[in-house]
């Protein structure tokens, strides 16, 4: 006779399962548990780290004069030195103002020359000569007047016939001052007045071609300082405009820039050493605060609790190498290790 086959019940064996499940889950957490406490207990939160990063001096080149650019003489990257030749540029314009401006000094020159000369000299012989000749009229004159008044009085001659040699005496004597002065004049040549208004339209003139010249002097652009070019603009043969920025020089003036809590400053004055690291460089090096600024209220630090706490405001700090670093570029991250307090 066969066995009878005593069925299972599935319930039981799921039950069991969700048993196992439950308490693996409980026991992980319990786990992570005891070692989130354990690290509350038992670990510290390391100090805060503080990353500044590298920065220059960036000066934009242009210049007073608009033109095409004709050559440039550098590229980006290229350092270069105080006084180098960057670009030349050319203005038709310019040059043709240059050359007007020194005809109208040549023609203010001469205007200046032939004042400051007199009257020619045939004019001034010319003059004299009408003296002279109204000097012997006069001479004459009187002479013959005084002959007539002689006879006048002695009755040989009619009163009208006097006053007629008078009247020729008198006019005579006219012509003669009028001679003389015409004489003093072509001799003492121009007024002071017009001397002076000749030199000054010299003057005037002079000022336009240095305006001219001062213009023309940044057709050839030069480095204000040593540095590297890091940007070109324009291509060769483009039009710029006048004040255009050309290029772009950085200046070999470095420095790391930091952005601190108000609470920190305790230990960072103007002067102040600090110890850091430069990671792309895999070197420590020290550098000197030249610069402390707060940034404003729109850069605090927020307050954690809503009391026994305050914002403390941000403020930034530039501080220069002591020593050159090798290869030290602008962007470079910079960690702050501490204030040296030797």
């Amino acid at each position: 006779m066969a066995t009878p086959i005593t069925p299972v019940d599935d319930s039981t064996q799921v039950s069991n399962k969700d048993k196992i499940l439950i308490t693996t889950v409980i026991i992980i957490l319990l786990i992570v548990a005891a070692f989130a406490v354990i690290g509350f207990l038992f670990l510290k939160q390391g100090p805060d780290t503080i990353q500044g990063m590298g920065d220059a001096t960036e000066i934009r080149i242009s210049g007073k004069l608009p033109g095409r650019v004709v050559d440039i003489y550098v590229e980006e990257g290229t350092h270069v030195k105080a006084g180098d030749t960057l670009v030349k540029i050319h203005s038709s314009l310019a040059e043709a103002k240059l050359d007007q401006a020194k005809a109208m000094e040549t023609v203010a020159s001469a205007t200046s020359a032939k004042v400051d000369a007199g009257t020619r000299i045939q004019i001034i012989n010319a003059a004299k000569d009408l003296w002279t000749q109204a000097q012997a009229a006069t001479n004459i004159t009187r002479k013959t007047y005084e002959r007539v008044n002689n006879l006048y009085a002695k009755g040989v001659v009619s009163a009208q016939k006097r006053d007629e040699a008078k009247a020729a005496y008198d006019a005579a004597v006219a012509g003669e001052h009028a001679a003389k002065s015409q004489y003093e004049l072509a001799k003492s040549g121009a007024q002071q007045e017009d001397k002076e208004a000749a030199g000054a339209m010299v003057t005037v003139a002079k000022s336009g071609v240095k305006e001219v010249d001062a213009l023309l002097e940044d057709q050839y652009l030069l480095a204000p300082c040593d540095g590297v070019i890091t940007v070109i603009y324009p291509n060769v043969s483009e039009l710029v405009a006048t004040g255009a920025p050309i290029m772009q020089l950085q200046k070999d003036d470095h420095w790391a820039v930091f952005n601190v809590r108000e609470t920190m400053l305790k230990d960072i004055t103007l002067g102040s050493t600090l110890r850091v690291r430069i990671p792309a460089l895999d070197t420590t090096t020290t550098v000197k605060v030249f610069y402390i600024k707060d940034l404003g209220t729109y850069a605090n630090w927020q307050a954690t609790k809503s009391t026994g706490d305050f914002d403390a405001r941000t403020f930034q700090i530039k501080a220069r190498p002591e020593k050159p670093i090798s290869n030290f570029r602008p962007g470079m991250s910079v960690i702050f290790e501490g204030v040296d307090k030797k």
